[in-house]
C-alpha cells in the first residue's frame, strides 16, 4: 500500500511539474523562457538574439550591457526594435521620407530614431544614440 500511495504522489508532482514547464505563454504563445518574443511585423515568436540585425548597448551603469534587433516588413516601410517600454515589449517605427530613417509614432513616451549609417544601425532615444 506504501508503494501505491508513494508512486501516486511522484506522479501527481510530475504532472504539477510539467504543467509548469512552458507555462509562461504570454497572449500570442509566446514562451518567453525558451527565449521567445512576439514580433508584431511577423506576427509570429520569433528569438530576438537569432535575428540579423542585432545591436549592442552604447553606455549602461548597469552591470552589464543589453542588445537589441532589429525585424523589418517585407516593403521596408516599418521597423520593429525590442526595447521594453512600459507594456510594450517592441517598439514599430515608420520610414521617414527616402532617406533610411525610421521613427516611432506619437503614442510612444520616449522619441525612438533608427537611421542606417555605414557602419550598420543604430537607434537613438530622445537624439542620444543607446544602440548601434
Amino acid at each position: 500500500m506504501k508503494k501505491i500511495i508513494l508512486l501516486t504522489a511522484i506522479s501527481l508532482s510530475c504532472l504539477a511539474l510539467a504543467q509548469k514547464v512552458g507555462g509562461d505563454k504570454d497572449v500570442h504563445g509566446c514562451i518567453g523562457s525558451a527565449g521567445y518574443t512576439y514580433s508584431q511585423i511577423k506576427n509570429t515568436c520569433v528569438k530576438v538574439f537569432e535575428q540579423k540585425i542585432k545591436l549592442n548597448e552604447v553606455s549602461s551603469d548597469k552591470s552589464y550591457t543589453s542588445m537589441t534587433a532589429v525585424i523589418f516588413s517585407k516593403n521596408m516601410k516599418k521597423a520593429e526594435i525590442f526595447i521594453s517600454d512600459g507594456a510594450a515589449k517592441s517598439i514599430i517605427l515608420t520610414k521617414k521620407g527616402k532617406n533610411k530613417i525610421w521613427k516611432s509614432g506619437s503614442n510612444i513616451k520616449e522619441s525612438y530614431v533608427l537611421a542606417s549609417k555605414k557602419t550598420g544601425y543604430q537607434i537613438k532615444k530622445d537624439n542620444v544614440v543607446i544602440y548601434q
